[in-house]
């Protein structure tokens, strides 16, 4: 190599167009900036394109060797906060701004209005109620006498099962294996405490090894290690009942005048607006999420604090409630399966990392899993207020004319 890094580049450029090198061998002949550059020019020149911007990145490439392949730059997406909350959480106490990344106009503006009003009801409460990442691997038997055989063994091994799960990891814990029986079909649904982790590489790293005892001890033939009735990033019934990463809810009752002050409608208005949207609206729909824009807000935050974006589909499989109580409005979210973490994955990221410290919930928590909990809390509250202003807009009729005054 020269001192010359144009250079270099150009030199690893030309290697790649004359067939001796592969996109993805660049890392082996650079460093990860170099090779970064490298590849953004190869298809700049092949695309006839200006990457400039995606090239204007704000951290070393090298940050995230273990969240991309073959990377050009970075994709910016916008990065706002709403805020601040009162949350009284399990996890999380006290205000907290919510990091949201986006690029839909007038959704910032909703959720902080649905902050504001939260807070002028003294705040929302939050808990996690379920925990467990899932891995279901599907087996291979001869006939339904085979799988009855099977699933007995699984319910008098569990102890075995757990060991060898929990012999590949020094965090995770298994603490449950549920057998689903489908004609010559096994599956065994694995779920494990990940704690801080979103633990999916964990539990299916856990699970392998737990499939190779189950292959060892009995005439089971393991087919696929993921049977998808885990259910990953898919719209899933089983997470909806049975929940995937943590179960958590979040509600508020909001007293009538701020509602009216507020949010410019009634409490009557917002509860009818939730049955026939949210409720009868959906059921009609077959939708597995009964609720007006859980995603909006789960999709944004898990931008903005580094958490896989494909699991919004489980995400925002959520509730909305919302009646008149005491002649204030009571309104809560639950969502089933949400899927976060704040250790691993990209949370490792700078851009991210910042993301969960302003929520003040980056790393490993005390006791471990503290923090991911506390990250579900506050995310559960954020669509608790996004729910509560969309609600509002709609019940007061001004969702359309809210757009236009944003200039969406």
């Amino acid at each position: 190599m020269t001192d010359d890094p144009d250079t270099d580049t150009d030199a690893l450029v030309e290697r790649v167009r004359d067939g001796d090198l592969r996109l993805h061998e660049l890392d082996d002949h650079a460093d990860a900036d170099a090779a970064a550059t490298a590849r953004r020019r190869l298809v700049e020149s092949d695309a006839d394109v200006d990457l400039e911007t995606v090239g204007a990145y704000g951290f070393p490439a090298e940050r995230a060797d273990a969240n991309i392949e073959n990377m050009i730059g970075a994709a910016q997406v916008p990065m706002g906060v709403a805020g601040p909350v009162t949350i009284h959480g399990g996890a999380v106490d006290g205000e907290r701004y919510l990091p949201m990344a986006t690029t839909e106009g007038a959704l910032l503006a909703s959720v902080n209005r649905g902050c504001s009003v939260v807070d002028a009801a003294g705040g929302a409460t939050a808990r996690v109620t379920k925990s467990g990442m899932t891995r279901a691997p599907v087996f291979r038997v001869a006939d339904v006498a085979e799988a009855e055989a099977l699933v007995e063994w699984v319910r008098g091994n569990e102890g075995r099962l757990r060991e060898a799960a929990e012999a590949t990891t020094s965090h995770g814990e298994l603490t449950a294996v549920t057998p689903y029986v489908v004609g010559d079909s096994v599956f065994l649904r694995f779920r494990y405490d990940t704690k801080d982790a979103m633990g999916m590489n964990m539990a299916t790293i856990a699970t392998r090894a737990a499939a190779e005892t189950v292959e060892r001890a009995t005439t089971a033939s393991l087919v696929a290690l993921s049977g998808n009735l885990c259910t990953d990033k898919k719209p899933a019934a089983i997470n909806a009942v049975e929940g995937r990463g943590r179960s958590v809810t979040a509600d508020v009752l909001i007293p009538r005048e701020v509602v009216e002050e507020r949010l410019h409608t009634t409490p009557e208005a917002i509860a009818e607006v939730n049955t026939r949207k949210n409720h009868v609206g959906s059921a009609k729909a077959g939708s597995l999420g009964f609720n007006a824009h859980v995603a909006n807000v789960v999709a944004a935050m898990f931008l903005a604090t580094g958490q896989d974006a494909a699991q919004v589909v489980e995400g925002s499989n959520a509730i909305t409630t919302a009646e008149s109580r005491d002649g204030g409005l009571y309104v809560s979210v639950s969502l089933a399966s949400l899927e976060v973490g704040t250790v691993g994955g990209g949370t490792k990221l700078p851009t991210q990392g910042e993301g969960l410290d302003v929520l003040g919930v980056a790393g490993g928590g005390d006791p471990p899993g503290a923090n991911a909990d506390a990250l579900a809390e506050c995310i559960a509250v954020g669509a608790l207020a996004g729910e509560l202003s969309l609600l509002a807009a709609l019940g007061s009729r001004h969702l359309s004319s809210a757009h236009e005054s944003l200039g969406r």
